[in-house]
């Protein structure tokens, strides 16, 4: 069973840990000591991902996404974004070749 809403959600909280103790609360920690931990915490997980993606197991697979995305929220929390900022990119960019839409990019 799936909550597409889950995103939103997590995204909720993570803002509200902003102005949470770092003593007592990971995202407000990770926050509190800046872009280049949650930066080094992406780069992390998303190689965590290549090596679960490797052994292929499923279940690896899909917990090493989640924490992935989880602190791609965080990151983008950081920026002042959310995960609806995500989704209108995405958006604008369906129904365009991603050959196309790369180099509209580099266009402009």
């Amino acid at each position: 069973m799936t909550d597409p809403a889950i995103l939103d959600r997590l995204a909720a909280t993570i803002e509200a840990r902003k102005s949470a103790d770092p003593a007592t609360s990971y995202v407000a920690r990770l926050l509190h000591e800046g872009e280049d931990k949650i930066l080094r915490k992406v780069v992390e997980e998303a190689t965590e991902i290549l090596l679960a993606s490797k052994d292929g197991d499923k279940r690896h697979i899909a917990r090493e996404t989640a924490d992935l995305w989880f602190h791609c929220l965080v990151l983008l929390a950081h920026h002042g974004l959310g995960p609806n900022d995500v989704l209108n990119e995405l958006l604008c960019r369906e129904g365009t070749s991603g050959i196309d839409e790369k180099a509209l990019r580099k266009m402009g």
